[in-house]
């Protein structure tokens, strides 16, 4: 037996007068060239649009701004970030959980972490260079 409800919204509008009940009724519809369809393609890639909702802020005279960085760029620095900061995490962690342990810490221990705070510093400035 089927269990699934095949009534789909459009057929509840045919013949019945109803008018589906949208958020924005009314539809512009227009043909465009393979090579604009291409560039609006891009253009909205580019955004993280749909190539739909782009055309529409254009059209509304949206001011679109393009990311400065590539996808690509934009997933390595994310990624390189969760590093970064999973690294700050087990070193707050450490201190937290041996908190009478950390005020004695041995002088080669110290200047470990150290080192590993000047390596989060300066891996942060790269990421800022890149963004800059």
């Amino acid at each position: 037996m089927n269990e699934h409800n095949d009534n789909l919204a459009s057929d509840f509008s045919v013949g019945g007068n109803q008018k589906p009940n949208r958020k924005e009724p009314k539809q512009i519809s227009f043909r465009v060239s393979e090579s604009e369809y291409e560039k609006l393609r891009s253009s909205a890639e580019t955004l993280n649009m749909s190539v739909p909702n782009f055309v529409k802020k254009k059209a509304h005279g949206s001011r679109l701004v393009a990311p400065k960085l590539d996808k690509e760029t934009r997933q390595s620095m994310a990624k390189d970030l969760s590093k970064m900061g999973a690294n700050v995490n087990q070193t707050a962690k450490w201190f937290n959980q041996n908190s009478e342990s950390a005020k004695n810490l041995p002088e080669h221990k110290y200047d470990d972490l150290i080192k590993q705070f000047d390596d989060f510093k300066k891996g942060l400035d790269e990421i800022w260079q890149s963004l800059n």
